[in-house]
């Protein structure tokens, strides 16, 4: 999802198609360090995007989190040592919101960061992207690189994971809905109490900050940032419940239904709010609201569905 909109935002931007290099999962394992060393010593890349990872959402997180935190692990070391090997000075790493504390306050300031617990339905995630963080400061420091790092709140959009168990919370109630809409169901029950908060960022917006915090220059992005602090949360400002979402997404689908609440089931953590000051300030602005980013990825859905890909 996020991979596929900084391309098509680098394209927007002016960037020849034919110098940009990607690869899907199935065409590289980036668990495999063979593989991925063979990929740079091929294409030899003069700057890197890493926005690959193993997500999904509560239930995923708890029912494989030895997955969640090895495959994030290799796929982070893997990618940024070699591109380190090969000479690749410029490199983005994506994050996640998850590294901040549980309790952290609100909004959540880049100095949250490894100052409380985490959540533990995704301490495994949470911990693998802090290490991600601290593996392009460590490369910083030791090598002279320049590995910056971005910390997106809940993202959605075109290209979104909408498996029934293992996707977030946006693109697992686009489906649900929808399957509700489409058989008639006259309810549909959400997991917890509808009373956390979450932001939401579509993806398209994630992409144009990762693209502008990658082209700032070095100084700017040294002068705002510390050795051992160098991550740059990335919000849309403002949050939501997970009620007012769940009847967002309603009208979105055009489900005309009933919405209940399963309180027996955990909310993870009570709200998690960027703040993103620190971006908005060098002059960022996310540009597309929470209503018209849902009915876009709706209309990504039903594009999904029609072509046999869920």
């Amino acid at each position: 999802m996020v991979g596929s909109a900084i391309v098509r935002t680098l394209l927007a931007q002016g960037v020849p198609q034919a110098s940009l290099v990607t690869r899907t999962h199935a065409e590289l394992d980036l668990c495999n360090q063979a593989a991925v060393h063979a990929f740079f010593a091929q294409e030899r890349p003069t700057q890197v995007y890493l926005a690959a990872a193993r997500v999904g959402g509560i239930h995923a997180n708890n029912t494989y989190p030895a997955d969640f935190i090895y495959d994030n692990l290799m796929m982070q070391a893997n990618v940024i040592h070699a591109a380190h090997t090969h000479g690749v000075h410029k490199l983005l790493f994506l994050g996640s919101s998850c590294i901040y504390p549980r309790l952290a306050p609100q909004p959540m300031a880049e100095d949250a960061l490894l100052t409380g617990p985490l959540e533990p339905t995704n301490e495994p995630y949470a911990i693998a992207k802090i290490a991600g963080i601290k593996l392009c400061e460590s490369y910083n420091r030791q090598h002279g690189r320049d590995y910056r790092s971005v910390m997106p709140t809940n993202l959605y959009g075109p290209g979104d994971n909408y498996h029934p168990e293992n996707s977030h919370v946006i693109p697992a109630l686009i489906r649900r809905f929808h399957e509700a809409k489409v058989s008639g169901a006259p309810e549909v029950v959400i997991w917890g109490t509808g009373t956390p908060r979450r932001e939401f960022l579509y993806v398209d917006d994630m992409a144009t900050a990762s693209v502008f915090v990658m082209q700032l220059p070095v100084s700017t992005y040294q002068a705002h940032t510390q050795p051992m602090q160098s991550h740059i949360n990335v919000g849309f400002g403002s949050d939501i419940t997970i009620f007012e979402l769940a009847n967002a997404i309603r009208l979105a689908v055009g489900y005309a239904g009933h919405i209940s609440f399963d309180a027996t089931k955990p909310d993870g953590t009570l709200r998690k709010w960027m703040d993103s000051r620190r971006l908005i300030d060098w002059g960022w602005r996310p540009t597309v609201a929470l209503s018209q980013g849902l009915r876009n990825a709706y209309s990504d859905f039903l594009r999904t569905t029609a072509d046999g890909v869920l």
